[in-house]
């Protein structure tokens, strides 16, 4: 006998324990970028589990077929002792049928996924060997497609690295061809794939249905999206200008006008206007005196709702590819820390000889297997100094150097922590920073660097309003007004002492 409200007490345990093992997973001190990654993908399974009971539990208490309510009048009713032994009884008799079963708690299944996080060598997700477990992009396939591509500068793989999101530097003229559809298309399926491996905890699609789509739509229409300009045509290519054939006794009197002058008369004609000067002269004068029905079919050019609809086909096809453009911008904005270790990675390997190139290999495949053992060791490190790439701490020389031992608070960015000034200048430019700004409703402009109090921001923003408003043109004080006299004074003052009866 299945219970409504029995079955709402199980949701609820449910999504308390998921809260529960997500603090657990949350708190737990991770030591490698890999558990780090890991950790993010176990969390997104928790928050999904407890999407999915929160909807069941909501369908239940909505109680569309009224089961719910009837089933908590039978339990208030009168007779609720004889409801209550009839339910006690259809358990008895369950657990009888079915004694060889044994029934796994829930507190058992929440205890074996919190254990999930002790094994370090599982890997929940699949990346290249380039990729390093998500530390680096692989974007050579992509590099294939670019440097295929016609009419584009030719860039080598590190110079592609910085400067594959700068898509607005490629002609309008050039994009609009299947193979840059095609490179744009396999670009964002990358990016988009890699943020949902690297950073399950982001909700790509929100951000490109709610913030990203609706910006890009009003730049659009107001023409100011970056690398796609608005097209315009002049008023004689689309009307032509009309000529009267009347005067004219022969193709060779019409053929001495020229060739645009004939294109454009033959386009007020919805003609077509191709061919060579003899064949516009000829196919002008054989419509002379003729009525719009008596010329050949042939002769006319696509119909006019037929261009619109071509123009229309190839405007949403644009806006298409533009679409995709502003969506790799923005993967690559939230992307930009692999990005940048992407560029220093192939900086560092292309400053090895071969010899030394030959030796990393080897230690890689050497250490492929221990590599785990490895991120479990303690290294010894007393003063908390950063890792390398090598996953051993950096001298203190080198981290007094950069200024490390110095943190940086930014409120704006949630309190993050930035160590280092150079991390710290910039954070100004990153995509944290200026989700902060947008979310305080400040354009994220070059009067606000290394303001980092909510409250300064507000305060200067405020202020520049200010100085905006004051700057604009005030008629009461700036508009001039001469008396009888000769005298000139402002608006507001000529009012006064025309009120006053002094003028």
């Amino acid at each position: 006998m299945n219970s409504i409200v029995e079955d709402q007490r199980k949701l609820h345990e449910e999504k308390e324990r998921t809260e529960d093992c997500i603090i657990s997973e949350l708190l737990y001190k991770k030591g490698s970028h890999r558990e780090n990654v890991n950790s993010e993908h176990r969390v997104k399974l928790l928050l999904d589990r407890y999407k999915a009971t929160t909807e069941k539990l909501i369908k239940l208490y909505e109680d569309e077929d009224g089961t719910r309510e009837q089933e908590i009048n039978e339990l208030s009713a009168p007779n609720e002792f004889n409801e209550f032994y009839s339910r006690l009884k259809v358990i008895k008799d369950f657990y009888r049928d079915n004694e060889s079963e044994i029934a796994v708690p829930m507190s058992s299944e929440f205890e074996d996924f919190k254990k999930l996080k002790e094994n370090t060598d599982l890997n929940l997700v699949d990346f290249t060997d380039e990729e390093g477990y998500g530390k680096y992009f692989d974007l050579n396939l992509c590099f294939e497609k670019y440097v295929n591509l016609k009419g584009v500068e030719k860039l080598d793989y590190l110079s592609y690295l910085k400067r594959f999101d700068e898509l607005s530097s490629i002609p309008k003229e050039r994009k609009l061809n299947a193979e840059y559809r095609d490179y744009v298309n396999y670009l964002f399926d990358y990016l988009y794939e890699f943020s949902a491996k690297v950073k399950p905890l982001i909700d790509i699609d929100r951000i490109f249905e709610e913030e990203l789509e609706q910006e890009f739509n009003r730049k659009w229409e107001q023409g100011t999206v970056t690398g796609w300009p608005k097209e315009t045509s002049s008023v004689l290519k689309q009307k032509g200008a009309k000529l009267d054939l009347s005067s004219f006794s022969s193709w060779e009197e019409l053929a001495s006008l020229g060739l645009d002058r004939l294109k454009l008369a033959l386009i007020a004609l919805n003609l077509k206007c191709g061919g060579t000067l003899e064949e516009r002269a000829k196919r002008l004068y054989s419509v002379k005196g003729k009525h719009e029905c008596e010329i050949d079919p042939s002769l006319f050019a696509k119909s006019k709702g037929s261009d619109k609809h071509d123009k229309f086909k190839n405007v949403e096809r644009q806006k298409e590819i533009a679409f995709v453009e502003a969506k790799v911008i923005r993967l690559s904005e939230i992307l930009s820390d692999q990005k940048q270790a992407t560029i220093e990675n192939v900086q560092r390997k292309q400053a090895r000889t071969a010899g030394e190139r030959e030796e990393s290999d080897e230690e890689i495949s050497q250490n492929e297997d221990s590599d785990n053992d490895q991120e479990d060791e303690v290294i010894y490190n007393p003063k908390n100094l950063p890792l390398g790439y090598d996953n051993k701490p950096i001298p203190y020389w080198l981290y007094k150097l950069h200024g490390l031992n110095i943190t940086y608070n930014c409120e704006i960015c949630g309190n993050a922590v930035y160590k280092g000034p150079k991390a710290y200048q910039m954070h100004f430019a990153e995509w944290r920073h200026a989700h902060g700004m947008r979310c305080l409703g400040i354009p994220n402009t070059a009067h606000f660097a290394n303001v980092t109090k909510i409250e300064d921001a507000m305060n200067l923003w405020n202020k520049l309003k200010e100085e905006k408003q004051r700057e604009k043109f005030q008629p009461t004080n700036e508009e001039e007004y001469e008396d009888s006299e000769g005298r000139v004074v402002n608006k507001k003052t000529y009012e006064d002492l025309k009120r006053q009866g002094l003028l």
